[in-house]
Protein backbone atom coordinates (compact mmCIF):
# COMPACT_ATOMS: atom_id res chain seq x y z
CA UNK A 1 0.00 0.00 0.00
CA UNK A 2 1.54 3.85 -1.06
CA UNK A 3 1.52 5.96 1.93
CA UNK A 4 2.28 10.05 1.14
CA UNK A 5 3.91 12.62 3.55
CA UNK A 6 3.74 16.12 2.27
CA UNK A 7 6.52 18.37 4.13
CA UNK A 8 9.14 21.33 2.75
CA UNK A 9 11.94 18.63 2.69
CA UNK A 10 12.75 15.32 1.10
CA UNK A 11 12.09 12.45 4.08
CA UNK A 12 13.83 9.83 3.22
CA UNK A 13 14.21 8.29 7.42
CA UNK A 14 10.94 9.26 9.07
CA UNK A 15 10.89 10.37 13.03
CA UNK A 16 8.30 10.42 15.67
CA UNK A 17 8.02 14.44 15.92
CA UNK A 18 6.01 16.49 18.06
CA UNK A 19 3.17 18.38 16.50
CA UNK A 20 3.66 22.00 15.75
CA UNK A 21 -0.11 22.73 16.68
CA UNK A 22 -1.54 21.44 19.88
CA UNK A 23 -5.07 20.24 17.36
CA UNK A 24 -2.93 17.59 15.88
CA UNK A 25 -3.35 13.66 17.35
CA UNK A 26 0.13 14.20 18.81
CA UNK A 27 3.65 13.05 18.18
CA UNK A 28 4.66 11.10 15.34
CA UNK A 29 4.57 10.92 11.53
CA UNK A 30 1.95 11.68 9.84
CA UNK A 31 0.92 10.08 6.26
CA UNK A 32 -1.88 9.93 4.03
CA UNK A 33 -3.18 7.46 1.38
CA UNK A 34 -4.60 10.45 -0.67
CA UNK A 35 -1.60 12.11 -2.80
CA UNK A 36 -3.68 15.34 -3.11
CA UNK A 37 -4.26 15.74 0.91
CA UNK A 38 0.10 15.29 0.82
CA UNK A 39 0.28 18.05 -1.62
CA UNK A 40 -2.20 20.17 0.58
CA UNK A 41 -0.51 19.30 3.73
CA UNK A 42 3.17 20.47 2.12
CA UNK A 43 1.45 23.74 0.79
CA UNK A 44 0.19 24.96 4.23
CA UNK A 45 3.90 24.20 5.67
CA UNK A 46 5.23 26.53 3.20
CA UNK A 47 7.01 29.97 4.74
CA UNK A 48 7.38 33.06 2.48
CA UNK A 49 10.93 32.19 2.22
CA UNK A 50 10.43 29.48 0.49
CA UNK A 51 9.77 27.89 -2.64
CA UNK A 52 9.92 23.98 -2.82
CA UNK A 53 7.64 21.20 -1.39
CA UNK A 54 8.10 17.85 -1.68
CA UNK A 55 5.00 14.71 -1.33
CA UNK A 56 7.25 11.74 -0.17
CA UNK A 57 6.21 8.60 -1.12
CA UNK A 58 6.20 4.97 0.55
CA UNK A 59 5.18 1.47 1.17
CA UNK A 60 3.44 0.20 3.87
CA UNK A 61 2.60 -3.46 4.51
CA UNK A 62 -0.78 -2.49 6.07
CA UNK A 63 -1.26 -6.04 7.33
CA UNK A 64 1.10 -5.85 9.18
CA UNK A 65 0.10 -2.47 10.97
CA UNK A 66 -3.40 -3.82 11.44
CA UNK A 67 -2.18 -7.01 13.80
CA UNK A 68 0.03 -4.32 15.52
CA UNK A 69 -1.16 -2.09 18.47
CA UNK A 70 -3.30 -0.14 16.57
CA UNK A 71 -5.91 2.08 16.67
CA UNK A 72 -8.04 2.16 12.82
CA UNK A 73 -10.88 3.97 12.78
CA UNK A 74 -12.59 3.60 9.02
CA UNK A 75 -15.73 5.95 9.89
CA UNK A 76 -16.76 8.27 12.61
CA UNK A 77 -17.67 6.16 15.78
CA UNK A 78 -17.92 6.63 19.64
CA UNK A 79 -14.36 5.26 19.67
CA UNK A 80 -13.31 7.88 17.55
CA UNK A 81 -14.82 10.74 18.93
CA UNK A 82 -13.29 10.22 22.20
CA UNK A 83 -10.00 9.81 20.25
CA UNK A 84 -10.62 12.79 18.42
CA UNK A 85 -11.77 14.73 21.14
CA UNK A 86 -8.96 13.84 23.18
CA UNK A 87 -6.63 15.02 20.61
CA UNK A 88 -8.47 17.94 18.77
CA UNK A 89 -8.80 17.77 15.45
CA UNK A 90 -8.80 21.13 13.58
CA UNK A 91 -10.53 20.26 10.87
CA UNK A 92 -13.83 19.71 13.20
CA UNK A 93 -13.35 21.51 16.03
CA UNK A 94 -16.38 23.62 15.65
CA UNK A 95 -18.36 20.73 15.99
CA UNK A 96 -16.17 19.69 19.05
CA UNK A 97 -16.91 22.74 20.71
CA UNK A 98 -20.56 22.42 20.42
CA UNK A 99 -20.16 18.70 22.20
CA UNK A 100 -18.15 20.05 24.34
CA UNK A 101 -20.21 22.74 25.58
CA UNK A 102 -23.05 20.63 26.39
CA UNK A 103 -25.05 21.44 23.57
CA UNK A 104 -25.03 18.32 21.33
CA UNK A 105 -24.65 14.90 22.39
CA UNK A 106 -22.20 12.29 20.77
CA UNK A 107 -24.69 10.92 18.76
CA UNK A 108 -25.36 14.00 17.11
CA UNK A 109 -21.65 14.69 17.16
CA UNK A 110 -21.09 11.38 15.07
CA UNK A 111 -24.39 12.46 12.78
CA UNK A 112 -22.78 15.90 11.82
CA UNK A 113 -19.12 14.48 11.17
CA UNK A 114 -20.46 12.18 8.86
CA UNK A 115 -20.94 15.04 6.67
CA UNK A 116 -17.65 16.63 6.63
CA UNK A 117 -14.93 15.33 4.23
CA UNK A 118 -12.46 13.78 6.92
CA UNK A 119 -8.97 13.62 5.93
CA UNK A 120 -7.51 10.57 5.43
CA UNK A 121 -4.72 10.43 8.25
CA UNK A 122 -2.23 7.02 8.91
CA UNK A 123 0.06 8.20 12.26
CA UNK A 124 3.00 6.54 13.53
CA UNK A 125 3.48 6.76 17.14
CA UNK A 126 6.89 4.68 17.90
CA UNK A 127 9.82 3.46 16.19
CA UNK A 128 8.62 0.15 15.56
CA UNK A 129 5.63 1.12 13.57
CA UNK A 130 8.05 3.46 11.77
CA UNK A 131 9.71 0.24 10.90
CA UNK A 132 7.27 -0.58 8.71
CA UNK A 133 7.58 2.40 6.00
CA UNK A 134 9.89 1.73 3.01
CA UNK A 135 10.47 5.13 1.40
CA UNK A 136 10.03 4.87 -2.22
CA UNK A 137 10.59 8.21 -3.95
CA UNK A 138 9.33 12.05 -3.60
CA UNK A 139 8.06 14.58 -5.90
CA UNK A 140 8.53 17.68 -6.19
CA UNK A 141 5.26 19.78 -5.75
CA UNK A 142 4.36 22.78 -8.71
CA UNK A 143 3.88 25.88 -6.41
Amino acid sequence: MKLYHGSIEVVEFPEIRQPNRTLDYGSGFYTTTDYDQAVQWARRRLRKDQNEAYVNIYEVDIDAIRKANTLWFDSPSEEWVDFVYANRNDRVYAQFALFESGLIDKQTLIRELKTYTLVDQLLFHTPQALESLSFVDFRRIAL
